[in-house]
């Protein structure tokens, strides 16, 4: 337990003032090496902790403090740990999960906000703040016309600062574009990498899907579109480099089984791959669980997992330890790696989010697109 909190709660007599004094002094969690307490003040005949971290359980309970409204609960989390949680509260039959009141800290996803605790050494990098010395780059939209899903799809497109029409640049596909900039902070990632010459100015076209569950588990009109339909289009509009090296796809979950699956089914259009937290279930040596919307991703992988040819020739894989699917991933790697292909794995210590994701941006592009470390001149 935290000793500040140990020390109140030993006081013979706990008054509401003692309570609110202590809770105004401190943020919460609170956070000793590798220890986090966590604190709720309310009414409540019970609370519980609802975190993401795959192997544990998922609810823990806290204790209250005897004759008041302050509850605790102290666990142990790896020190460079970033973890989401919520609290349960219940009130008589009324149960509510919602964000922790006491922590102003929150990241956002397509379904809500969720509390974030960051244990001792975590620290969100420095390159998903905006710097203001940072040029930065344009955003603009347009519609390709698909034969592949009968329906014009949006597709946004971030220019680089400094873009000129007479260059070439390299180009990166993004699956769940708009949520990639949303909760992932891309657009800020993009110019400060770029502007401190870690990739180089690129073009970088994002796509949403309306029905992400099916196109992007190994559909063949998604990969069809994405290499032929959509390359086209942005070859027609922008000064893409004109060869497979200098190409690649994006993607997060669902996403990144898209990204691999197309490159598969279409090898020699993207060199590079940049593939988080992917689905990659499989049941060529054992069953899965996880439900009929993964039976089309098992097909897939199987499949890819007894011939998986040469879909790129780079490739970043990363995943949360925290997460489920890190078995998955790391089963993949050194498949991708007998393939001869150039294959860099990393494993964090946080869960399947979008603050995940962003966090791993910096080596994962850099990796597959790395800029000019030399002063250049304009």
């Amino acid at each position: 337990m935290n000793a500040a909190l140990e020390e109140l709660l030993q006081r013979t007599r706990l008054s509401a003032r003692d309570v609110e004094e202590f809770l105004k002094r401190r943020s919460f969690p609170l956070v000793e090496g590798a220890q986090v307490t966590f604190v709720y003040h309310g009414r409540a005949d019970r609370v519980r902790l609802r975190h993401f971290i795959h192997g544990l359980p998922a609810t823990a309970p806290f204790e209250r403090a005897p004759g008041t409204d302050l509850w605790h609960l102290s666990v142990e989390i790896p020190e460079g740990s970033r973890v989401e949680y919520k609290l349960e509260v219940a009130r008589g039959l009324d149960r509510r999960l919602i964000p922790d009141p006491l922590n102003s800290r929150e990241a956002r996803d397509p379904f809500g906000a969720n509390s974030v605790v960051y244990a001792s050494g975590y620290q969100p990098p420095d390159f998903t703040v905006p710097d203001p010395e940072a040029r930065l780059g344009d955003l603009e939209g347009f519609h390709v016309a698909s034969r592949a899903f009968a329906e014009a799809r949006p597709i946004a497109v971030y220019l680089p600062a400094r873009f000129r029409r007479q260059r070439r640049y390299p180009l990166l596909i993004v699956h769940d574009g708009e949520d990639y900039l949303r909760y992932a902070g891309l657009r800020t990632v993009l110019d400060n990498l770029i502007h401190r010459l870690e990739i180089p100015s690129m073009i970088v076209a994002m796509t949403q899907s309306p029905n992400r569950l099916e196109e992007y588990a190994d559909s063949a009109a998604h990969a069809e579109f994405l290499t032929g339909e959509l390359l086209a289009s942005l070859e027609e509009r922008y000064p893409i480099l004109p060869v497979a090296a200098a190409r690649g796809l994006m993607g997060a979950s669902f996403g990144a089984v898209a990204s691999l699956a197309a490159a598969w089914r279409h090898p020699g259009r993207f060199g590079k791959l940049l593939l988080q937290s992917g689905s990659f279930a499989f049941t060529d040596i054992c069953e899965h669980d996880r439900g009929p919307l993964f039976d089309p991703i098992v097909k897939f992988v199987n499949a890819f997992r007894k011939s998986p040819g040469r879909p790129a020739e780079r490739i970043y894989l990363s995943c949360g330890m925290y997460e489920s699917l890190i078995y998955d991933n790391r089963s993949l790697v050194p498949l991708l790696q007998a393939t001869g292909m150039q294959v860099r794995f990393r494993e964090a210590a946080d869960g399947h989010n979008w603050e995940n994701w962003r966090d791993r941006l910096r080596e994962g592009l850099s990796y597959l697109f790395p800029g000019p470390l030399w002063k250049v001149y304009e």
